[in-house]
């Protein structure tokens, strides 16, 4: 019976953290399509991809979970940048990609 009850505490603590990273990277989803649709650029693949999950320490003191998103995006339709969003507790706290009047402009080659 006690064997019982830790497989369902586990499994309850396995469903919360998948619920958690699921809101997560459905958040970072909608941050990184805005970004695109901002910056007039065309968001690729339509999802963001996770990368990696940290703990850090809040402002409280107790720990929490920062999650890192990969998200890629084109200019003109025949290139890929990758851009990066980091989110703590559905905050976005770092963000790198596309930005509003900023373009790539490629060198013109040299032979």
């Amino acid at each position: 019976m006690p064997s019982l009850i830790l497989l369902m505490i586990a499994g309850a603590a396995a469903a919360a953290f998948w619920n958690a990273a699921r809101a997560a990277a459905e958040r970072a989803e909608a941050l990184g399509r805005d970004a695109c649709a901002a910056a007039g650029v065309q968001w690729l693949d339509q999802s963001v991809h996770a990368n990696g999950v940290r703990v850090y320490r809040r402002q409280d003191g107790w720990l929490g979970l920062e999650r890192s998103f990969r998200f890629d995006y084109s200019y003109d339709g025949a290139d890929r940048h990758s851009g990066r969003l980091v989110l703590r507790a559905g905050r976005l706290v770092s963000f790198t990609g596309p930005s509003a009047g900023a373009r790539i402009i490629p060198l013109e080659r040299r032979d």
